[in-house]
């Protein structure tokens, strides 16, 4: 089985399947799938720390999983906007990673990932599966990665 390491932009995530399919990406299940194919050697997921309970909850339903959630706090602008975007920490970490692994499989639809899975190929000689919604991928992402996996019914909790 070739090793992987998994990277889950959760927000990318998150407001892709709600705003395509007015649903949630079903964690378990995915996890269930690529279980079956490959060796998880690590995987994490990119979150934003909330006070709000049900998203604790959510934090530890991935743990549970078998996820290793990094949280970051949500800056609050002067302007009254709100930042919380984890590019570059998973973007530091797939590289790292990527040496020690025969696949990466990124969850992100972010078009600004392009340059990370192209480095990774020719540096690591790695492939790159990327999962995201395909109405809200960037194109140039699904052109560079070696397989893409839209993210489809089969991948969402059910209503």
């Amino acid at each position: 089985m070739e090793r992987v390491a998994i990277f889950v932009d959760v927000q990318n995530i998150y407001y892709t399947a709600k705003q395509s399919y007015q649903a949630h990406f079903d964690y378990n299940k995915f996890w269930t799938k690529v279980s079956q194919e490959f060796e998880i050697i690590q995987a994490n997921a990119y979150a934003i720390a909330s006070p709000d309970p049900k998203q604790r909850q959510f934090h530890h339903i991935l743990r549970g999983i078998g996820f290793k959630v990094c949280l970051k706090p949500l800056i609050q602008r002067s302007d009254g906007s709100a930042k919380g975007d984890w590019d570059v920490g998973i973007a530091l970490d797939v590289y790292e990673a990527a040496a020690n692994v025969d696949r990466v499989i990124l969850l992100s639809g972010d078009g600004d990932f392009e340059m990370l899975v192209e480095r990774v190929q020719q540096r690591f000689n790695t492939k790159v599966d990327v999962y995201s919604v395909p109405d809200l991928t960037a194109q140039n992402l699904i052109d560079v990665c070696d397989r893409y996996i839209p993210i489809d019914h089969s991948l969402l909790l059910n209503k």
